[in-house]
């Protein structure tokens, strides 16, 4: 349910932008046919350019929803949060004679993340004190206990009542309402019922935010990126696990491309080439990295070969085909042209195979990259101390889920970086892209 939610807010924050930028800055909307764009020219990627307006409120969006659904103190609008307070409820107990008598529960709900400072002892408290109650006339007691925000308690009504469970007493209706066990009743501070052998139990209403263990908000994530470039995590700061995970995948992707490219212009030169290598590339191209690792610890060890052969092959397969669809997708009348001019076979190789097949072996390198950044979580599983992928995945068996936001958002930015780099670079080596 809150997956379908995001998802529609997403969705009408899209278009509810773009009618807004669309009356603001009507300029850039401006209405042309299809037969004004310059996708006509094919291959060429500057036809339809990023509108940057759009661009902003996307990233706004995002960080909106992440707010609104976290119990953050950032002053945005937020959805419905966890109730927190005292809050009351009353059962009924009967016993074997038929008689009944009913007791209040006041439940006090405490945010999970405050605790008391000490207690009696002058020890940490692990959480605050419930609140004052009188007993009350009758077998049955009044009770009070404490519960944390999204947790669960189950309330065991009889520990100081006069007739107890195994004496045959027995709830039989909550809030006056009568209810069996495994029944459950709606209350606007969240739900009560009985458990399959009748005992009380009580779960707070947790609105539509998420508690911190499973979304911390945006400040918690950022405090805590503070502290690992600080105090480090595993032995390590947060740089030297960025580091060591950066080199990897620019080694494995480097080794790649270097074997891969020569194999693509191979197979789309030649069909010995191309019926050699075909069978083993089609082969290997569907298998998951993931399902290789086995085989990587027994043949490479758990060092740093491992990682990085791992992720040589994640980007081997990517680049051979990036390299074979570029040659193969070389105009043959520009191939007879340089021939009429004159041109040696190396020359057509280097003038005009070579220029025409770099735009799709910077594509496949752009899809290689951003493979080897997905799979760099698996490859620091093979025994590795350091690495943004280890240290998700050792933050993860402890639950410490802003560890794994900080690892997360720091892959997507250097692999948002790496990826407008290609980009650039791509620009400033092909500037003919689309043009010839």
């Amino acid at each position: 349910m809150t997956g379908l939610l995001v998802l529609a807010l997403y969705v009408a924050a899209f278009f509810g932008s773009f009618l807004l930028a669309k009356k603001i800055f009507a300029s850039a909307f401006e209405k042309k046919g299809f037969n004004r764009l310059k996708t006509v020219t094919f291959g060429d990627e500057s036809a339809i350019t990023a509108n940057r307006v759009a661009s902003i409120v996307s990233v706004i969006t995002v960080f909106w929803l992440w707010v609104a659904f976290t119990n953050s103190v950032i002053p945005l609008p937020k959805f419905p949060g966890p109730y927190s307070g005292d809050m009351t409820f009353t059962y009924t107990a009967q016993l074997e004679d038929g008689s009944t008598d009913d007791a209040t529960v006041t439940m006090r709900v405490y945010r999970e993340d405050i605790q008391q400072t000490v207690d009696a002892e002058g020890n940490p408290g692990r959480e605050p004190s419930a609140a004052e109650v009188e007993p009350g006339d009758g077998f049955a007691k009044n009770d009070t206990l404490t519960v944390a925000r999204y947790g669960f308690k189950v309330v065991n009504v009889w520990g100081n009542d006069e007739v107890s469970k195994k004496e045959g007493s027995k709830i039989v209706a909550l809030n006056g309402e009568p209810i069996a066990p495994g029944e459950k009743v709606s209350v606007p501070e969240g739900t009560i019922g009985l458990t399959d052998k009748g005992t009380p139990t009580f779960a707070p209403a947790t609105g539509l935010r998420m508690a911190r263990l499973y979304l911390p908000a945006p400040e918690l994530v950022f405090a805590r990126f503070i502290e690992l470039n600080v105090e480090g995590y595993q032995g390590y700061k947060l740089w030297e696990h960025t580091g060591y995970s950066l080199f990897r995948v620019l080694v494995g992707f480097l080794l790649g491309a270097l074997v891969g490219v020569p194999i693509g212009y191979a197979m789309g030169l030649t069909g010995w080439a191309r019926g050699w290598f075909d069978p083993i590339v089609e082969f290997m191209r569907p298998i998951p990295p993931l399902a290789l690792i086995p085989l990587i610890i027994i043949w490479f060890g758990i060092g740093e070969n491992g990682k990085i052969v791992l992720l040589f092959l994640a980007s081997l397969w990517i680049m051979i085909i990036a390299a074979r669809s570029g040659v193969s997708g070389v105009a043959i009348a520009k191939v007879h042209a340089a021939y009429s001019l004159g041109a040696s076979k190396s020359q057509i190789l280097t003038k005009v195979i070579v220029p025409n097949s770099l735009p799709d072996i910077f594509t496949g390198a752009r899809v290689a990259m951003g493979v080897c950044w997905g799979t760099v979580v698996a490859a620091e599983l093979v025994a590795a101390n350091v690495g943004l992928g280890k240290m998700i995945v050792t933050a993860s068996k402890f639950q410490l889920t802003d560890i794994i936001i900080v690892g997360i958002v720091v892959i997507g930015l250097i692999g948002f970086a790496i990826e407008v780099g290609m980009r650039k670079l791509e620009s400033w080596l092909i500037p003919w892209r689309g043009k010839v």
